[in-house]
């Protein structure tokens, strides 16, 4: 028996009761966006899933592959009838047993799917405010570049920002270094530099960063480079913007008192948008 919000119920009426996933964070998720029945980068997120069950330790099914997954992901959005445009969370967490010592490193995975509006990529705020979030800091290790479901930092940021009236924050590391955004990578434009911070920085290997570092050196005279951005760097862009697979790109307008042109961002956006039309 548990007690559930002060009700005393059979332990088999909460699957919750001994999930790993729920109990210690034990799990490691994708999300893809889904356009017409195909998914945007499968390779991309299919080898970062690997690689992070690699990471923690998970044993991965032999039936894992990238065509099975792929399969479970699109019959999923088939029967919901969100095929024209969705996106799609695949959690994979390790099986009941133990605590922090687990039983076994066997896996069972949860799909889940939703309609989304757009088809194409669009810059769907013009205002876009940002700030920074100090209150805890992201450390640079391995971890930190994976999806695993410890996200409380991006939870406490999300809520303080929400409470500030800002859009987004940006997350520092140990060194108090400028990493991400709560939910995307961060680019930050001075003079006719790209800059987004190093995976070995702390930031997420992020499967849209991974694209727009590709677009951005097609682009004539724009140098593009993994460098360490500070907080004192962000007063001197002439522009930032945020990058996810569900989003695209989001140019942020402002910092603090400092305002920002979204040319290179709206240039990066048209070519995604052309890329995913002729894939």
């Amino acid at each position: 028996m548990i007690n559930f919000n002060g009700t005393i119920v059979s332990e088999d009426a909460n699957i919750l009761t001994q999930n790993r996933a729920f109990l210690y964070g034990d799990a490691v998720f994708e999300t893809v966006k889904i356009i017409n029945n195909k998914i945007l980068f499968l390779e991309d997120h299919y080898f970062r899933l690997m690689s992070s069950m690699r990471v923690v330790r998970m044993e991965i099914p032999m039936n894992f592959t990238m065509e099975y997954l792929e399969e479970q992901i699109l019959s999923l959005v088939a029967k919901n009838q969100v095929v024209h445009s969705s996106r799609a969370r695949i959690t994979i967490y390790r099986n009941d047993g133990g605590y922090y010592l687990p039983q076994n490193n066997t896996v069972s995975f949860l799909i889940h799917s939703i309609a989304l509006e757009n088809t194409f990529y669009s810059i769907e705020k013009k205002h876009y405010e940002v700030d920074l979030y100090k209150d805890f800091y992201i450390t640079k290790q391995l971890l930190s570049s994976i999806k695993t479901t410890n996200k409380i930092i991006n939870i406490t940021g999300s809520i303080f920002a929400n409470e500030n009236g800002l859009d987004n924050c940006l997350l520092l590391n140990d060194s108090k270094n400028v990493v991400e955004a709560l939910q995307g990578n961060i680019f930050m434009l001075l003079g006719n530099k790209l800059t987004t911070p190093p995976v070995s920085e702390g930031c997420l290997n992020g499967v849209m960063r991974k694209q727009i570092l590709s677009l951005a050196k097609k682009i004539e005279n724009l140098e593009v480079v993994e460098e360490v951005i500070s907080p004192f760097d962000l007063q001197k862009a002439d522009e930032l913007f945020i990058t996810n697979v569900i989003k695209g790109i989001q140019p942020i307008t402002q910092y603090r008192k400092k305002a920002f042109s979204t040319n290179i961002s709206v240039k990066l956006l048209k070519k995604l948008n052309e890329m995913i039309s002729t894939t």
